[in-house]
């Protein structure tokens, strides 16, 4: 048993440690949160961009607060224990909702779900899993979002977006409906409240999909880019009767979606592994960024298009070389060697591309700024001391100031972060050249959202993040990166392929942070908006296929959906005070 302080006064006792979790969240899968101190942790005090200098009561912030601190809430609870408000700090495998606009998803209906069919399923994953061919399956693969876009492009669609909300899964979603209408209008299917789920300005379509990966994990050396243990049969796979045929059927309590049902072991599927599916259309291990399991490079979509003249485009809130963006275009054995992520990303060479670098991608606007580390066993021998996520040197090489390809704009001392965003797209768009945007606060992600709009998250399973105004006002949003990839990437004559990725949906639901959580989603909600504003006002739909979806899901438990609904009326009104 180990034990992990944290500032604030409370102690993470490490009940189980199970599968792989994302690098920024290291904690063991399974935790029991216990408040050891007599006074609670004091809430964020932090300059806010929104907030006055007496903050008014912010309902959903005191309700995550209050069930920390308790380590119980009436409205919901985090993991397979329902009097423990936070058991599960990892991922789930439950089924994974999928939001398409301009494409439908009747040719996937037309062939039935790879589930049904056995000589299908041997296929996606090299044998029949056990327990996992169910005849009557409603439910997609993974792997699927990857032939969704294929078939988009060879219908002549020009723009390909694949907009990922990391982890956030349909419960996740469902929390932040209900916190912004104020009400419990929805408990199955689609929904009626975020923008992602009542736009209706083109053809748009709604189902949900499996994430298990084929293996949940292997051996590799990062050095030399080898595989050394891929050989096994799929550890992978779902079984409808523990899983529930629908997301909102299934069985909450229960051990088996977080893998630790011992009669029955699918594996927990990561980012890597799940990006690679809906990227590339390969199932694969737990880590992998474009390898499969017996050590073959994956051609992503993104660079099957580039030769055909697609401009690439990747935009995220947290770093560059992180699982998902990563898993977009560059090629590694492991997800955490995220220098050589990165230079596969822009065009350098790096641990897997030794002799002839990748094109590299043509816009990329993320987060990673700022950060510095001395070393990183994970990332190999040729680890650099410096920005572990992109290396500074390597940033230096690609800028155009020293010859390389890219117009480079990074979060500047006193700057705001959308003007300066913006002047450099504007500036890479006028000279015809690749744009890098470089920006972050804490831990290298932008600002976290709260659901009320303002970034001020307070405590939870993994501690507390504080922000200075300057972090706030320096870095863009999601919906200004996106704003700015579009700009750029709607020059191009042939078309592009776009990744957006809402990351701290992830990072906030590995915390346990509800209010972080539901800001996540609308922060990314906002994004999405940007996205079909665009479209609408270029009358684009006949050339735009746009997906909506996660990679995973977390294991939030709402008990009683009206606290949320209440929390997000108090708030409402709060805002709207004069």
């Amino acid at each position: 048993m180990r034990f992990f302080s944290l500032p604030l006064c409370f102690t993470l006792i490490a009940t189980s440690s199970m599968g792989w979790i994302d690098a920024c969240h290291g904690e063991d899968a399974a935790v029991t949160v216990a408040v050891t101190a007599e006074a609670s942790p004091k809430s964020s005090s932090r300059p806010n961009a929104t907030a006055p200098t007496s903050p008014p009561v912010d309902s959903m912030r005191e309700l995550q607060s209050d069930a920390i601190k308790k380590q119980s809430a009436p409205w919901g609870h985090w993991g397979h224990i329902p009097n423990r408000y936070s058991t599960w700090l990892n991922h789930s495998n439950r089924l994974i909702p999928i939001y398409t606009f301009g494409i439908t998803l009747d040719s996937l209906r037309e062939e039935g779900s790879v589930y049904s069919d056995p000589k299908r399923l041997e296929k996606l994953y090299g044998n029949v899993p056990s327990d996992t061919v169910n005849p009557t399956a409603s439910y997609f693969d993974q792997t699927d979002v990857y032939r969704l876009q294929k078939k988009a492009v060879e219908q002549g669609r020009k723009n390909i977006i694949l907009f990922v909300f990391d982890g956030m899964d349909w419960q996740t979603t469902r929390a932040a409906a209900i916190y912004k209408s104020g009400k419990v209008g929805y408990d199955t299917g689609r929904g009626d409240v975020l923008s992602f789920q009542n736009y209706r300005g083109t053809k748009t379509d709604f189902g949900f999909f499996c994430t298990s990966p084929r293996l949940g994990g292997t051996k590799f050396d990062v050095n030399s880019q080898v595989v050394l243990g891929g050989g096994k049969d799929a550890s992978g796979g779902f079984d409808v009767k523990r899983g529930g045929a629908y997301p909102w059927l299934e069985q909450s309590n229960s051990d088996y979606l977080i893998g630790l049902d011992r009669t029955q072991p699918h594996s927990v599927t990561d980012s890597a592994a799940s990006a690679v599916s809906m990227t590339a259309g390969v199932k694969t291990y737990n880590g992998s960024i474009n390898y499969t399991v017996d050590g073959e490079h994956i051609v992503p979509i993104a660079r099957e298009l580039q030769p055909q003249g697609f401009k690439i485009g990747v935009v995220t809130s947290v770093p560059l070389s992180h699982a998902t963006p990563g898993a977009a275009y560059a090629n590694n054995v492991a997800r955490y060697d995220y220098q050589d992520i990165a230079r596969d990303m822009v065009g350098l060479r790096s641990s897997s591309h030794r002799d002839k670098p990748l094109e590299g991608v043509d816009v990329v606007i993320s987060g990673g700024w700022g950060e510095g580390k001395d070393k990183d066993g994970a990332q190999g021998e040729n680890f650099a001391q410096g920005n572990p996520y992109f290396h500074q040197a390597d940033l230096s090489a690609v800028d155009r100031k020293n010859g390389g390809k890219y117009h480079v704009a990074q979060r500047t001392e006193g700057v705001s972060g959308r003007e300066g965003l913006m002047k450099g797209a504007e500036q890479a768009i006028r000279e015809g050249t690749r744009f890098l945007g470089f920006y972050g606060a804490t831990g290298g992600h932008l600002p976290f959202q709260t659901a009320d709009g303002n970034f001020n998250p307070t405590f939870d399973a993994k501690g507390t993040e504080t922000y200075s105004q300057a972090d706030i006002d320096e870095n863009p949003t999601l919906a200004d990166m996106t704003e700015a990839a579009l700009g750029i990437l709607e020059t191009s004559e042939k078309g592009f392929w776009l990744m957006v990725e809402a990351g701290d949906v992830d990072w906030a639901n590995h915390a346990n942070n509800l209010d972080s959580s539901i800001g996540a989603v609308l922060s990314g909600d906002a994004a999405f908006d940007t996205i079909v504003n665009w479209v609408d006002r270029n009358d684009a739909w006949d050339d735009t296929a746009l997906i909506v979806t996660s990679d995973h899901g977390h294991f939030l438990v709402i008990d009683d959906a009206e606290v949320i609904a209440n929390a997000g009326r108090a708030d409402r009104q709060t805002v709207s005070a004069p």
